[in-house]
């Protein structure tokens, strides 16, 4: 089930306007469905869109609600780490043959890096490499 956060080994999928909703939930924690729409910002959506968008997060098993009152809270019953390693192993499989030397390749190559965030980058690695000896 999605809710096993120390394998994050289950695939999972956002469309575009999930993830935002999600990014609202991970960020502001348990909220109601006008306190999401509030946080999108900018009337992005109508009211009942944010409602369809959440019963949807609800039935595919990303959300919980609890209910408050006459309004129900929702909660997110997957993390951020979960997700991102999901759509890193989906991006590396789809766009990068399977290779994660080849995204890394591509990152390392990305001319916006700066200097500090190369040598974060390889003191990622030199860590990893000296937990596997």
């Amino acid at each position: 089930m999605v809710r096993d956060e120390r394998t994050c080994l289950v695939e999972i999928k956002f469309t575009t306007r999930e993830l935002d909703l999600m990014a609202v939930l991970w960020e502001r924690g348990a909220s109601t469905v006008a306190e999401v729409q509030e946080r999108l910002g900018d009337d992005a959506l109508a009211y009942t869109t944010v409602l369809t968008i959440l019963r949807t997060l609800e039935e595919k098993g990303y959300v919980g609600h609890t209910q408050e009152g006459k309004a129900y809270r929702y909660h997110t019953l997957v993390g951020r780490e979960c997700a991102g390693a999901s759509a890193v192993r989906r991006l590396v499989q789809k766009m990068f043959q399977g290779s994660p030397e080849l995204l890394l390749t591509h990152l390392v190559s990305d001319r916006a890096l700066s200097k500090e965030d190369l040598e974060n980058l390889r003191g990622m690695v030199d860590e990893r490499l000296s937990s596997k000896e």
